[in-house]
């Protein structure tokens, strides 16, 4: 190992665009689904859209500050804006962010493999699939970004199938044993079931399932031609992401009542198994593995690459810049598979609560990142040298809104009581980063 400290620009546009699907398109879909039309019923589909209206002026905003401040990445840009202090709270609890997903994401990677192997233990199979995308992450940046291209086409291919079957299924095309599928969206209480307190209950979940976007603002520094991919990118992946969320969600709720959905397997495994066809559950359970392992994938991709900007701009220990030959963040990636282990070694205590418990978090902390990227927006804009070709529409007016609505629904979780193990985690993390916080920055 060279004593290195610089990442090599080795992703390609349609890398950072699939990077960027596959961490926003994992278990916030495929398995946190059942959550949120457990909270919501079919009206849940409205705060899908509400998150994505949000979603799509957060990215926005970075990708203008990404083309505005060329070689800024989430983590940099707001250490531009507001120094070291909330950069340092905003970069730590991105990481941890990224590291409980990442933990989420394998113990569902293990629930999916216990489809087939019931009598191995949850932790043990979360174990293996760790093991495998720590492996991956040690190859060249070019290398990963193609696996994961490969990764989330498999699982954008499934969707789009998936919608396709269902549409045929529910207008009768294609034939199946479920009787007047079109009734299940007005039966059983109704589109909102749970009324709008129900569907403004889902949004924790939501946000924790559209996290991930912010990852084309981490990879931008090691994008070949961001400046003039970017906006296209950042066009693309939102609307996608709204369709690959609402538009599945639909077909669910159609073929099958949404009391139906229990927990236990993905609903989309349920719906196959409902639908009857030969084999089609094996198909799909595979093809939500490979979604997990992808959103992981990503997840361990962001967390090295953010303590390494940290790390550069002052906020971190200057060690965590330290690559390999190949530009990888050798001793981010250490640690960030230490604190990987405690979290499967969570379910190796609790596997029947486990995902639930830690799927809460990081919806608090992706919407306090999203704040810290719109806040920083409002403030970096009177500051660029030069024009951006790609510029946020009706600024400030669509960022003020963004930080409104999204603190909002932070201060509506924080007091609701289903969330009070999530929200004391939470609020117990970002209290000790502001006390860190104070103390980095006398040492500095």
């Amino acid at each position: 190992m060279e004593n290195n400290q610089e990442l090599k620009k080795g992703l390609l546009p349609r890398h950072v665009q699939f990077i960027a699907l596959a961490g926003m398109i994992g278990t916030g879909i495929f398995k946190g689904s059942s959550d949120t039309l457990n909270i919501a019923g079919p009206s849940v589909v409205f705060t899908y859209l509400i998150g994505g209206l949000l979603l799509f002026i957060v990215m926005a905003a970075l990708g203008e500050m990404a083309i505005a401040f060329p070689n800024h990445n989430v983590q940099l840009l707001l250490y531009k804006a507001f120094g070291f202090q909330l950069s340092y709270i905003n970069g730590w609890l991105y990481w941890i962010n990224w590291t409980i997903v990442i933990t989420v994401e394998l113990l569902a990677a293990g629930s999916f493999l216990q489809f087939w192997y019931p009598s191995i233990p949850l932790w043990l199979l979360s174990l293996f699939c760790a093991a495998i995308i720590i492996g991956i992450n040690l190859f060249p940046v070019k290398y990963y970004g193609e696996l994961e291209f490969w990764f989330a086409g498999i699982k954008i291919v499934a969707l789009v199938a998936f919608i396709l079957l269902g549409a045929l299924i529910i207008f009768g095309i294609m034939p199946s044993n479920i009787e007047d599928p079109l009734s299940n969206y007005t039966a059983h209480g109704g589109f909102f079931p749970h009324g709008w307190s129900g569907m403004l209950s889902a949004f924790l979940v939501v946000m924790f399932s559209y996290g991930g976007a912010e990852l084309i603002g981490v990879a931008v520094t090691e994008t070949k031609d961001a400046e003039r991919v970017m906006p296209s990118i950042i066009k693309g992946a939102v609307w996608r992401v709204i369709i690959f969320y609402i538009f599945p969600i639909l077909i669910i709720c159609g073929i099958m009542p949404w009391n139906q959905v229990t927990g236990q397997n993905s609903p989309f495994v349920q719906v196959f198994n409902i639908t009857g066809l030969p084999g089609a559950a094996h198909v799909m359970n595979f093809i939500l593995l490979t979604a997990v392992l992808s959103a992981a994938n990503s997840g361990i991709y962001a967390t090295s690459r953010t303590l390494f900007s940290m790390a550069k701009s002052g906020v971190a220990p200057k060690s965590l810049m330290k690559t390999t030959r190949n530009g990888i963040p050798i001793i981010g990636l250490m640690i960030t598979t230490v604190f990987i282990l405690a979290g499967v070694f969570l379910a190796y205590i609790s596997p029947d609560k486990i995902i639930s418990y830690l799927m809460t978090i990081p919806g608090f902390t992706v919407m306090l990142v999203w704040i810290g990227i719109c806040a920083a927006h409002l403030k970096l804009r009177s500051q660029y040298k030069v024009k951006p070709s790609f510029q946020v529409k009706w600024f400030p007016f669509t960022t003020i809104i963004a930080i409104l609505a999204l603190s909002l629904i932070f201060i509506g979780f924080i007091f609701s009581p289903n969330n009070l193990i999530g929200t004391t985690v939470s609020l117990v993390i970002v209290g000790v980063l502001i006390i860190l916080s104070f103390i980095a920055k006398k040492k500095k």
